[in-house]
């Protein structure tokens, strides 16, 4: 939590300090998996250094470690850091297993999948 605090001095979010609670409690690595992301993306989250999608990484750990939760129109009550998942999956068609074919036609027509790719 030392890192954090250091590298976002008194702008530190909340959802980082969560984060950082996470990591202290296991490991960055056990909390990344968790996350579906590398390590590395929550150590540069955690300095204050990361380069990319801020928005995202927030909504990921909200979904995870403070159970922030959307209306799936496929899934019925889901969390965000899983509907962001499906979301990533179907940006590519697989016909893997029916779930993903009926994910990948359930996100392509959902106004959040729409919003994510106008930002």
């Amino acid at each position: 939590m030392t890192i954090a605090r250091d590298a976002w001095g008194e702008a530190l979010p909340d959802w980082v300090l969560r984060l950082a609670e996470e990591c202290a409690a296991s490991s960055q690595n056990k909390v990344a998996g968790q996350m579906n992301r590398s390590a590395s993306l929550v150590s540069a989250v955690l300095r204050a250094k990361y380069l990319g999608d801020m928005q995202a990484v927030e909504e990921i750990v909200r979904g995870l470690f403070f159970a922030t939760t959307i209306r799936c129109p496929a899934l019925g009550e889901i969390s965000t850091a899983t509907c962001r998942d499906w979301m990533r999956a179907a940006a590519s068609f697989s016909n893997v297993n029916s779930e993903r074919v009926r994910m990948y036609r359930a996100c392509r027509t959902c106004p959040r999948m729409k919003k994510e790719a106008s930002a």
